[in-house]
């Protein structure tokens, strides 16, 4: 595991690098870490140099001194790779959160990027709805952990198929949310809350754009994915068959298939 430390936010990250040509930089989404793109990290390796930081709060990487918001982590990929010698515009891609926080990279660093891929996530915000939701499972969190918090997600993270069919994937996602801090995990819960309106920035995005949506993805469901496309100029959706919220690990040879394939394109 590498690390590197951020000092001017107090932060150490943790993450993976496989170096080969275009820089790749994989965000994971909530609540696990960057052990989300384990099949993409090896996978895409001949293809691109990926980077897989865990996101502040996460995996082996510290909260940092400020309050955790979605355009702070982008502020902190942003400082992760000046620490880690990256200087060419990348390609960002995320996932859920990781998506998020791609997207308020794309409208904060507009300089650095190459292009996008953002899989299963959505630009809305959250309504009063999903806000008191989210007070919710900030409550469990800090009553329960982080394992009770996966727990009450996992019907909705993996579709039926998976579930029925996949039970190493369904206990590597269980291994992944249950390692994480309970601090860590509500934390980025109160981020997800009172992230901003991706909705204007979409607009302005002028790189190559991939979205990536499961079939059965509950949490992010494909009109969202469709929405965020139509609003990219020039932007491609792919829909991973049989897969849910978790797309990349749920069906990782299609999801690794259409990120190699915009690869060529960037």
């Amino acid at each position: 595991m590498n690390a590197v430390r951020l000092p001017a936010r107090s932060a150490t990250i943790g993450y993976d690098d496989v170096c080969h040509w275009t820089p790749l930089v994989l965000l994971h989404a909530f609540p696990l870490d960057r052990g989300l793109w384990a099949p993409q990290v090896a996978a895409l390796a001949a293809d691109a140099r990926v980077l897989a930081p865990d996101l502040p709060g996460f995996g082996r990487s510290s909260a940092g001194s400020d309050p955790l918001t979605i355009d702070g982590m982008a502020d902190t990929v942003a400082e992760f790779l000046d620490a880690v010698g990256v200087t060419d515009p990348v390609v960002v891609g995320g996932l859920s959160m990781g998506g998020y926080v791609a997207m308020a990279f794309a409208r904060r660093h507009p300089h650095r990027l190459a292009g996008l891929v953002l899989a299963d996530t959505k630009a809305d915000p959250d309504d009063a709805a999903a806000k008191a939701k989210r007070d919710e499972t900030i409550a469990l969190a800090r009553e329960k952990g982080a394992a009770a918090v996966l727990e009450g997600m996992l019907p909705k993270l993996l579709s039926d198929e998976t579930r029925a069919k996949r039970p190493e994937v369904v206990r590597c996602v269980r291994e992944l949310g249950s390692r994480q801090s309970a601090a860590g995990v509500a934390a980025a819960l109160a981020a997800l809350r009172d992230r901003p309106d991706a909705n204007p920035g979409l607009a302005a995005v002028r790189v190559p754009t991939l979205v990536i949506v499961g079939e059965h993805d509950a949490v992010t469901p494909p009109t969202a994915a469709a929405k965020i496309a139509a609003a990219v100029r020039g932007g491609r959706l792919v829909t991973i068959p049989g897969a849910g919220h978790l797309s990349s690990l749920e069906n990782p040879d299609a999801f690794n298939a259409a990120v190699r394939s915009f690869l060529t394109q960037v």
